[in-house]
This record gives C-alpha cells, structure tokens and sequence, in this order.
C-alpha cells in the first residue's frame, strides 16, 4: 500500500489538541482503508506532519475531514528510507 506524509501548516494549538486529533483520526482510518503510522509536531514552526498507509491521498485526506476537520496543506507519496 502507498505511504503518505501530509503537513499542516499554522497550526495553532497545543500538544494535547495534536494528540486529540491524531486519536481521532485512528478512530475514522479503517472506514477509508487508511492507516495512520506515526505523526510528529513542531511548536516552533506551527506544523503538524503525519505518516499514513493508505489507497490515495483523498482517503488520507477524508480521515482527517471526518475526524476533526482540519484537512493538510499538502501532501506527499513518499518511500520509507533503508
């Protein structure tokens, strides 16, 4: 299955509402075949990126609409690293 990383820019919110977010979105994933692997944050930047197995990045990008609705600014088909 294709691996996606997305980046949310200006994010205002803190660790906790990261953390909220990231719980629903494991909570909506298998209704759109996706699977959330890892996400990190960035306080200084304001910037959210997350890490998901998935069909498309429309699948990715419908788990985050549904769960909580804050959609990414971009993202990327990427292949894990040896």
């Amino acid at each position: 299955m294709p691996l996606y990383m997305d980046i949310h820019r200006g994010v205002d919110g803190s660790a906790e509402d990261v953390i909220e977010a990231h719980k629903k979105d494991v909570e909506t994933q298998q209704k759109h075949g996706v699977k959330y692997l890892n996400y990190w944050f960035s306080d200084d930047e304001d910037a959210v990126f997350c890490l998901f197995e998935g069909p498309s990045k429309e699948a990715g990008e419908k788990v985050h609409k549904e769960a909580h609705g804050l959609t990414a600014d971009e993202i990327f088909e990427v292949e894990q690293g040896e």
